[in-house]
């Protein structure tokens, strides 16, 4: 478990918030269990974590000020600024760790498929996968193999393989990614086959009427 500080934020408001940020800290506020909390953290030391262990990390939060010693948590929920790069607020979920708690992991595809290599296109329809876990079982990502995947082979959900701790949400039957030709090439060269067989008639039409206008004259 990963350990991150804060602080009690109070007063609460737009004018405190902005004060936060310029102070090199960002709002926030923890719900799930217990009493809702509004405290500040500082968003360097948040993106550490996450960096290292994933936007899943399991947080040891201690706030200075706050009537629990700690608390157990998670990333919730993040809002970052529409013109400027970074957060503007966080939502924190406290959680039991006793208990199985929902999560969305990143698909990472890795290697080189053997029918990309033919021309195929790798369709990657499913990049994040809805596991159920105990907190500190959650992977922080899943890598699919794609060195043995053919051309017009798809993977599904129940290809997918975790522990015995890790159950996953998706359907079964969902498709995470699969290798195929382009249907636009395909079309393509359908089109241009049609095209040069259309300019060969109207290549023959001015032929054909050369002969009769030359019949006629005889």
């Amino acid at each position: 478990m990963s350990a991150l500080t804060g602080k009690i934020r109070v007063p609460n408001g737009k004018s405190a918030a902005r004060k936060l940020r310029s102070d090199e800290c960002i709002p926030a506020v923890v719900y799930g269990l217990n009493d809702n909390v509004s405290l500040s953290v500082n968003p360097k030391e948040l993106k550490k974590l996450i960096d290292d262990k994933g936007r899943n990390v399991l947080i040891e939060l201690k706030v200075d000020g706050d009537s629990a010693e700690n608390r157990n948590v998670v990333l919730q929920e993040f809002q970052v600024h529409p013109l400027r790069p970074g957060w503007v607020h966080i939502d924190f979920l406290e959680i039991d760790v006793t208990k199985k708690i929902k999560a969305k992991i990143p698909v990472i595809l890795v290697g080189v498929s053997p029918g990309e290599k033919q021309g195929g296109h790798v369709n990657h329809i499913i990049r994040a996968l809805e596991i159920e876990s105990l907190p500190k079982d959650i992977p922080e990502k899943l890598e699919v193999d794609m060195s043995a995947v053919e051309l017009n082979q798809m993977i599904h959900v129940s290809d997918l393989k975790f522990g015995e701790s890790v159950t996953i949400v998706n359907d079964p039957q969902d498709i995470v990614v699969n290798v195929h030709l382009e249907k636009v090439k395909e079309e393509k060269a359908e089109g241009e086959e049609g095209a040069e067989g259309a300019e060969g008639e109207a290549a023959a039409a001015p032929a054909e009427d050369a002969g009769k206008k030359e019949d006629g004259k005889n």
